[in-house]
């Protein structure tokens, strides 16, 4: 005999007030935390390497890509930061290209992380990721970097999570983090795409929205044509559409990541219902106000904790670890003379693998440089300061003061270094000095090998003598 399911009411849970991250406890407490506990604590990036154990394709062109920590240690970050990844899209033997991808995982289960990729046919590198990272793929990483990001407490818990496109990967990990914790919390998504078949994570959403009362979850195609059947919104953000989701949204912490775009339009509407711009957070690297006081907020408590914290993350592994301040007692995993130790574990083994990406011993594309150099005593010289920098690939010489950032007063020059940051923290202005000296206070951006081979980032960084620089 089959019982048939019917629906019946069901009692809201009783719940204790607001938020509070696993490790917020760790970090406050007077006494000594278990060592187990202490690995869990976000302190500040690292230098690992990743392999990869799955992989899970999304709509909208977007691939999740599920990795584990070769050391065995757990990955410790909050909701909304992203790591550094350095993929060898040139093949073996040539520089690495990095790019900064969002954490679309949940801190709460540590052990294994995801990155979510979406695919642009006309870049170098995501195509390249689709095609070539599957499980067993191992990678270099750095992380978890960022200033957006849930806090670690948070007695009121009401947040409005804005996406569009490939944004709606941090956001996930904040969705996903708020499922998996206890605590009273009022969370209002609003996710919007291009197209009804194009969300991706949306069955997950559904199912969370459905099972878990404290997420409500909301759709809109923007202005593109709407299918039949379409039970969403329509339409572009509009001040509107905020009060119709969220009518009581200056009420609320709002956490907003997509298109530049979509996050200056939302920016303006945001204030035109009341929310003050002290609760608005976005994946704006050099703009928002408030998240740059919560990154250094964020430092200035990690100093409280610790007296001092390494400047620099050490090339290998016994270095690292042993620099550390003993108030940290982050996870050590073994290591030898070559550095560090993979976990012991079952051997990886792939199912249905598909074929081999291209042969990396393969010709690549020259990156060689040209025999000679220019002489920079030729360039034209613009600006004004007591010292010069001579761009070797532009041929122009710079003047700058030694208390103005490299990045700004090349810029103005015309010199051409992509950035998406100004804070030290994404990495995409990296530059080779190939002389004089510098003062970097970067936030994570870079790694340790690369600023032995004369790398630095013009974002965070001043110039203390002439200098000659690969741009």
């Amino acid at each position: 005999m089959i019982e048939v399911l019917t629906e019946t009411a069901v009692q809201e849970p009783q719940r204790i007030r607001g938020l509070e991250m696993p490790w917020n406890r760790v970090m406050g407490s007077t006494e000594t935390p278990a060592r187990a506990a202490r690995a869990l604590g976000p302190w500040h990036p690292q230098e690992f390497m990743a392999e990869c154990v799955e992989t899970v394709p999304e709509a909208g062109g977007m691939m999740t890509f599920v990795f584990r920590r070769c050391d065995g240690a757990p990955l410790a970050f909050r909701a909304g930061q992203y790591v550094n990844v350095a993929f060898p899209v040139n093949g073996e033997g040539q520089e690495p290209v990095d790019r900064s991808y969002s954490l679309s995982s949940s801190p709460t289960e540590p052990w294994t992380f995801n990155i979510t990729v979406k695919c642009d046919p006309t870049g170098l590198v995501s195509p390249w990721v689709h095609d070539n990272v599957k499980p067993g793929t191992v990678l270099e990483m750095l992380g978890p970097v960022g200033a957006f990001h849930l806090p670690d407490a948070d007695r009121r818990a009401r947040y409005l999570l804005l996406a569009a496109g490939a944004g709606i990967t941090p956001i996930m990990s904040m969705v996903r983090t708020i499922h998996s914790l206890p605590g009273h919390a009022d969370v209002v998504v609003l996710y919007h795409g291009s197209d009804a078949a194009g969300f991706a994570f949306h069955r997950e959403l559904a199912y969370i929205a459905s099972v878990d009362s404290r997420v409500k979850v909301y759709y809109s195609l923007g202005d593109r044509s709407v299918p039949e059947g379409w039970e969403g919104l329509s339409g572009r953000l509009t001040a509107a559409m905020l009060e119709e989701v969220a009518p009581d949204a200056n009420g609320r912490q709002v956490y907003a990541c997509g298109p530049e775009g979509y996050l200056n339009t939302a920016t303006e509407l945001l204030k035109k219902v009341g929310v003050d711009d002290t609760s608005i957070y976005m994946e704006f690297f050099s703009g928002d106000r408030q998240t740059l006081l919560e990154y250094q907020a964020e430092v200035a408590f990690a100093a409280d904790v610790a007296e001092e914290i390494a400047e620099e993350i050490a090339e290998s592994a016994e270095d690292y670890f042993e620099s550390q301040p003993a108030a940290f007692g982050l996870y050590e995993p073994g290591y030898d003379a070559d550095g560090t130790l993979p976990a012991s574990g079952l051997p990886l083994e792939v199912i249905n693998q598909d074929a081999p990406g291209p042969d990396p011993s393969a010709d690549t594309p020259g990156g060689e440089p040209e025999a000679g150099s220019p002489d920079a005593s030729s360039f034209d010289t613009v600006g004004t300061g007591s010292l010069t920098m001579s761009f070797m690939r532009t041929g122009i010489n710079v003047r700058i003061d030694p208390t103005e950032h490299i990045l700004e007063a090349a810029q103005r020059a015309g010199v051409r270094i992509g950035a998406n940051c100004k804070e030290g923290m994404c990495g995409s202005c990296k530059v080779v000095k190939l002389s004089g000296e510098i003062e970097m206070n970067h936030q994570g951006g870079i790694r340790a090998r690369e600023i032995s081979a004369g790398k630095f980032l013009p974002c965070c960084s001043v110039a203390q003598t002439d200098l000659v620089i690969d741009a």
